[in-house]
């Protein structure tokens, strides 16, 4: 990619996004910035500016993905109010909770301003980013192709943001609980952590391949797999009498309503 990037606050989602874009060649276009400098020495081992100057990654670049808490990204844009030129600078927004509103009244008017929630799968380039802002913005597109260099992007309305976060963000968290769990049940049914890792990870890979290549849903495979009176549908009913896919939904309804708090 030619356009210039700069990563504000690269944290652990910052960290993958830049380490998915380092992956499509584009190392040399991205300045990364952190407080702690030393944290980002892999980074600047494969070609990327890493700086604790906020202005000086503003200046020299024209996308400013901002990877900065929702406590703190309103006062360090503030910060960098003299360093952003409308018509120059296009500000795209991965704080949870902070509104495209709110960042306009803060840089003022001319910005193309935009929110993005990514995922950690951007280090492996299997992220799903939702992305909302502008739907005539001249910077869109370029905006959505930043996004699906390390994964899929999808468009949404902004008032579906903070479901996007629980989702797709909060659902890596989810999803690693549960395969942790299918490790554990395979070690007490007689497998070695390390295989029974490696035949849960691929069977979860398998099966989220399934539904994406067939688009089918998940009753239609499950369907697949369950016979009468077999040791599938046992151990799925097992897992419903103990509540296994109301908790599922009750966590993802606590987690919305924390953001929503």
């Amino acid at each position: 990619m030619d356009t210039k990037i700069a990563m504000i606050g690269t944290g652990n989602l910052g960290q993958s996004i830049v380490n998915g874009l380092i992956q499509e060649d584009a190392a040399s276009n991205i300045i990364a910035t952190r407080r702690n400098v030393n944290k980002l020495s892999t980074l600047k081992e494969q070609g990327v500016d890493v700086t604790d100057n906020n202005a000086h990654a503003v200046n020299n670049a024209e996308i400013i993905l901002l990877g900065l808490k929702p406590y703190t990204i309103l006062e360090t844009i503030e910060g960098l109010k003299d360093q952003l030129v409308p018509g120059k600078h296009v500000l795209v927004s991965l704080a949870t909770g902070i509104s495209i509103e709110e960042i306009s009244n803060v840089v003022g008017e001319g910005f193309e301003i935009y929110r993005a929630m990514p995922n950690t799968g951007a280090s492996v380039n299997e992220s799903l980013t939702c992305i909302c802002g502008p739907e005539d913005g001249p910077n869109l597109e370029k905006v959505k192709q930043i996004f699906d260099t390390i994964g899929e992007s999808i468009i949404i309305n902004e008032n579906l943001m903070e479901a996007a976060t629980v989702l797709g963000a909060c659902g890596i968290a989810y999803v690693l609980r549960f395969i942790r769990a299918m490790v554990q049940g395979g070690i007490e049914i007689g497998f070695d952590a390390n295989t029974a890792s490696k035949i849960v990870n691929q069977t979860v890979l398998g099966a989220s391949q399934m539904l994406i290549q067939n688009g089918n849903h998940p009753e239609d495979e499950i369907d697949k797999v369950t016979t009468p009176k077999g040791c599938t549908i046992s151990g799925l009913n097992q897992m419903e009498h103990n509540g296994f896919s109301s908790s599922l939904i009750k966590g993802i309804l606590t987690s919305f309503e924390k953001i929503e708090k």
